[in-house]
């Protein structure tokens, strides 16, 4: 549920106990916008602000699926100038995410890590219960395998934001969420599956 502004609390929580944190960020957006409408806190500007208050491991952030349309030439600068690694989701198109998983882990390592998933870095043929929708965006099999190749890292928490029941009259996409809030579940250390 929720828009993505949730995050920004929650590091700073996981942030005063284990110090900057790693992230799984899957998203259509970056969400690192300077403010909007005059207000610097909003689910645009989440992980601007957790880098302005190091609540973020930056050289261990990794961004899945990021797509759309920008006001800017380079819209993944601020992000790169961090040391975040951005997938984008042309990247993706089309082939297994296994792999990207695989080195993902080994760009993480053992230290604490957060995942959190926009429920917009899926298409909106899936998942069209979203304020901000993009097209071309991520399946629901590669995001089942982000998060199982998230299996093995320390996640000391995660969330799925953005769904916009209302905007879905299907009701597949909070199905869809609902599914991958029990994927991630699967996948928090000392968790025992089949």
């Amino acid at each position: 549920g929720g828009d993505h502004t949730i995050t920004y609390p929650i590091l700073q929580a996981l942030a005063a106990k284990h110090g900057p944190v790693g992230l799984v960020h899957v998203d259509a957006h970056t969400d690192t916008g300077d403010g909007a409408l005059g207000e610097k806190i909003y689910h645009g500007s989440t992980f601007r602000l957790c880098v302005e208050r190091g609540l973020l491991d930056c050289g261990r952030v990794v961004q899945i699926g990021i797509r759309g349309s920008s006001y800017d030439p380079d819209p993944h600068k601020y992000c790169r100038e961090q040391g975040f690694r951005v997938v984008p989701a042309e990247e993706c198109w089309m082939k297994s995410l296994e792999p990207l998983m695989r080195e993902v882990r080994a760009q993480l390592g053992d230290r604490p890590t957060y995942i959190s998933f926009d429920i917009d870095g899926l298409d909106p043929a899936y998942a069209p219960g979203t304020g901000t929708p993009e097209i071309a965006g991520l399946t629901p099999a590669q995001a089942l395998e982000i998060i199982r190749g998230c299996k093995g890292l320390n996640i000391v928490g995660c969330d799925l934001v953005e769904v916009a029941p209302m905007y879905d009259a299907s009701g597949n996409t909070a199905l869809l969420g609902a599914n991958l809030l029990f994927e991630m579940l699967c996948v928090l250390p000392g968790v025992k599956t089949l």
